[in-house]
């Protein structure tokens, strides 16, 4: 009899302790969503280094903010090194200013200036956590000057991973916290404070990727503002991707062309259309960013019914970034609960 009191004694501290450890796993998940939360939906003046005033900056390896340059330390203090990048409408060099390592930009033809300094307002407007830091400008000479990132485009994405000193980086866990940090930036972009903005540098996968970075740290920045049409300006108005024909499967069913019938395309006649073009990639970009790692399987499984969501023809019921996002750090952080290694997660199949 003596013994039995002693065992169920013994039993009851058991069974609080595992309890303890439960409440406490919940905590832990709880807290680390709310920080996901506050990371997608920060002060829209807040960089990814730290808070700074307004037309300051702050890089990763700089302690202090400090002033946009501007013309003059653009043109003295900014050393090109060389090339690293071009398109229609910049050129872009590795640079050194102080020591640091920066990206400069310069209008590539007269032709495309209007572009040029539409994505320069952009940068100005929408600095925050979710786009590359600027560090200077100089309108007169078509000229900008951003941070740097190493690891350049998200269209380097698998060349990056596979690299022996960030393979141990390649799992489920970080490629799907880039397509967490991907809707994020919609999320941002469709809700920002310059407005509904709608990206248009998006007509296929290669082109789409070609807009973010990849930083040291394994999240994603957009870098390309040049073409970010505001939905509702003027009121009421939508938006039209280029005056040029769309086609293919990647772009939205109501970017292309409606008049199947031989009619020949006519920019005038277009109708227009809003951010939930940008939803509707969704699915493509996350299939590419998931890749055939261990337990991208078990990632495409529990989004499936969202990502299906995206891809509806009618895009008033396509849900917002916002919805997407929701269900996106759900079903990480349910991962994450369930299989923190990432050998383990098929188990959850």
């Amino acid at each position: 009899m003596g013994r039995s009191n002693s065992t169920t004694s013994r039993g009851v501290p058991v069974v609080l302790v595992c309890l303890g450890a439960l409440l406490l796993g919940n905590v832990v998940i709880y807290l680390y969503l709310d920080s996901l939360q506050q990371s997608g939906d920060g002060d829209p003046h807040l960089t990814p280094h730290g808070a700074c005033p307004p037309r300051h900056f702050r890089m990763a390896n700089m302690r202090n903010c400090s002033p946009w340059l501007e013309c003059p330390q653009v043109r003295t203090e900014v050393r090109k090194l060389k090339m690293i990048g071009q398109g229609a409408v910049k050129q872009v060099f590795l640079s050194e200013w102080k020591g640091h390592k920066v990206a400069l930009s310069k209008l590539s033809s007269p032709e495309y200036q209007e572009d040029f300094l539409h994505g320069l307002s952009m940068l100005q407007a929408l600095q925050g956590p979710h786009v590359v830091v600027l560090v200077g400008l100089c309108s007169e000479d078509h000229t900008l000057v951003t941070e740097y990132h190493p690891l350049g485009s998200l269209l380097n994405l698998d060349a990056v991973l596979a690299q022996e000193r960030h393979r141990v980086r390649d799992t489920w866990q970080t490629r799907l916290r880039l397509a967490l940090d991907y809707v994020s930036i919609l999320h941002y972009l469709h809700t920002s404070t310059a407005g509904t903005r709608v990206m248009c540098d998006s007509n296929d996968l290669v082109k789409t990727l070609s807009q973010f970075l990849l930083t040291s740290d394994f999240h994603l920045v957009v870098n390309d503002l040049d073409a970010l049409p505001e939905v509702g300006a003027p009121a009421g108005s939508l938006v039209r991707c280029g005056h040029r024909e769309l086609t293919g499967e990647f772009v939205a069913p109501e970017q292309l062309w409606p008049h199947s019938d031989g009619q020949p395309f006519v920019d005038e006649l277009m109708p227009g259309y809003d951010e939930k073009t940008d939803i509707w990639k969704i699915p493509d970009v996350t299939r590419f960013l998931m890749g055939r790692v261990v337990g991208g399987d078990v990632a495409h499984f529990h989004l499936f019914q969202i990502n299906g969501e995206c891809k509806r023809r009618d895009p008033h019921l396509r849900p917002s970034a916002m919805d997407v996002l929701s269900v996106y750090r759900s079903v990480y952080a349910t991962m994450m609960r369930d299989s923190p290694g990432p050998g383990g997660s098929r188990d959850m199949l």
